[in-house]
């Protein structure tokens, strides 16, 4: 119980819990990114057309973000960098797409922003691509 309560952590702790968040973020967005990826022919006349870009960038945008960073997210490989066009994404969606709903349709979205916003400042840790080469 007294483990419990305390709020020292240790390293391996601390590695284990962004191993958790990393795949946990990475596995959950990239299945949205596999299937604006296969379905992309049909998506790209439906879909937002942010900041005047067209629909067919603005999509192609996206599917790196959920698709391409969220692999990069999982192995842990340029984690931070990976986490920009995510939050970004992630940003649009609430804001644009879902009018700041945190508590409604947005809700989803305002997760995975947390999350990424965590990997931006914290770090992958040590369990990760990006951890090994650091040593």
């Amino acid at each position: 119980m007294k483990k419990l309560l305390s709020t020292k952590y240790s390293t391996s702790s601390f590695s284990a819990a962004m191993l958790i968040l990393r795949l946990g973020l990475g596995i959950l967005m990239l299945h949205h990114g596999y299937g604006k990826l296969t379905h992309f022919g049909s998506m790209q006349g439906k879909f937002m057309n942010f900041m005047g870009l067209g629909p067919k960038i603005s999509l192609a945008l996206v599917v790196f973000a959920e698709f391409f960073c969220s692999i990069f997210l999982i192995l842990g490989l340029f984690t931070r960098l990976s986490t920009i066009p995510l939050i970004i994404t992630m940003c649009v969606a609430l804001f644009k797409a879902h009018h700041a709903d945190f508590f409604g349709e947005g809700q989803v979205a305002a997760l995975y922003l947390t999350g990424y916003l965590v990997l931006l400042f914290v770090g992958p840790g040590r369990a990760s691509i990006d951890g090994m080469a650091g040593k």
